[in-house]
C-alpha cells in the first residue's frame, strides 16, 4: 500500500478545498493518506511516505505564502530528490507564474512530478476539483 502524504497552507480555504480532493483521490486509489497543515510537517516526515502532494495559493507578487510554507518547503527540498510529488494551488490574480517557478524549483532539487499541476482562479471548479481528485490518484503506484 502506498503512503501519501497532503501538506498544505490555505487561508481563503480555496487550497484546503483542493487538498481534501488530493486526499480523496489518493485514498480511492488505495493509498493510505495523512493531511498536514504546513505548520504541522516536518522535514523528518518526508523520508516516511511514498509520495507527497504540496499545496499553496499564489500570494503577494506571484509567490508561494512566505510565513509557514514556504519555511516548511525550503527546510524540505532537499529531501524532496527522486521523491514522487505533486503541487496544486489556488490564486486571485496573474496568469499561475508562482507555480510555473515552483516547478522548476522542484524540477532544479531533482524532484519527481509525476503530474501536470493544478491551479484555480479563487474557489476551485468541479472542473479543478476534478483534476485535483486525479492529482491525488497519479501519487499512488
Amino acid at each position: 500500500m502506498s503512503k501519501v502524504a497532503v501538506v498544505f497552507w490555505s487561508g481563503t480555504g480555496n487550497t484546503e478545498a483542493m487538498a481534501n480532493q488530493v486526499v480523496e483521490g489518493a485514498k480511492r486509489k488505495g493509498a493510505e493518506v495523512d493531511l498536514f497543515t504546513a505548520a504541522e510537517f516536518e522535514k523528518s516526515l518526508v523520508a516516511t511516505y511514498d509520495a507527497i502532494a504540496f499545496g499553496c495559493p499564489s500570494m503577494g507578487v506571484e509567490q508561494l505564502e512566505d510565513g509557514e510554507f514556504e519555511p516548511m518547503f525550503e527546510v524540505c527540498l532537499p529531501k524532496l530528490a527522486h521523491k514522487n510529488i505533486a503541487l496544486f494551488g489556488s490564486y486571485g490574480w496573474g496568469d499561475g507564474q508562482w507555480m510555473e517557478e515552483w516547478e522548476s524549483t522542484c524540477s532544479e532539487a531533482s524532484a519527481n512530478l509525476v503530474c501536470q499541476s493544478v491551479i484555480c482562479n479563487d474557489y476551485p471548479d468541479e472542473e479543478a476539483l476534478d483534476a485535483c481528485y486525479h492529482l491525488g490518484q497519479s501519487l499512488v503506484k
